[in-house]
């Protein structure tokens, strides 16, 4: 297969991942080894991955290079990125592990429908709830890592309060675009 370029910055961004990971891990936010440095570099390889969602996606209909491909691997892409970036706010103590636990059976219950209708061959590409909830999980997750770059110690407190109710605004829209996909979905998969 060879790959367009929509497809290619689809790869791009879950070849940031493991280095958004890398730089997420040593940033230790709320502990004595917090790295500002760290947690910048962390949102920018953030917004550079969540920039070639914007921009794979603006090609793909522009130039007419949508591919099953990319309506697989693109949500694909997102899911890592912003789950790897969820278990780290966890692990810092600014997300629930429930809004984490909502948001992963949310994203098993919209696969397991995507893999049932592969198997008919069918291809079920996001809607508009699920592209809702990936921009306000992206916005989240570069507030966060914007917001500790730029805190000093003495506003632990305030950066982790903004991002606990972000994140629980995200765990809201994440079910209710969970509920309507499956809804909306269900029939495909019969």
């Amino acid at each position: 297969m060879k790959m367009n370029l929509p497809n290619k910055l689809t790869l791009l961004r879950c070849a940031m991942v493991p280095f958004f990971m890398v730089f997420a891990a040593l940033t230790r936010f709320g502990t004595p080894e917090f790295s500002r440095v760290y947690s910048l570099i962390a949102g920018v390889i953030f917004a550079l991955a969540s920039i070639t969602d914007l921009l794979d996606g603006k090609i793909a209909r522009k130039y007419h290079l949508e591919t099953d491909f990319g309506k697989f691997a693109d949500p694909l892409a997102d899911k890592m990125l912003t789950t790897a970036a969820f278990i780290y706010m966890v692990v810092d103590g600014v997300c629930s592990p429930i809004v984490l636990a909502l948001t992963l059976f949310r994203e098993f219950a919209v696969a397991g429908i995507r893999m049932v209708a592969a198997s008919k061959s069918r291809v079920i590409a996001a809607n508009m709830w699920g592209k809702v909830k990936t921009v306000l999980q992206m916005s989240t997750i570069l507030i966060y890592y914007t917001l500790t770059a730029i805190a000093s110690g003495s506003d632990a407190m305030a950066v982790s309060l903004i991002t606990q109710v972000l994140c629980w605004a995200v765990a809201v829209v994440t079910v209710i675009s969970g509920v309507i996909y499956i809804k909306d979905n269900i029939e495909a998969i019969k």
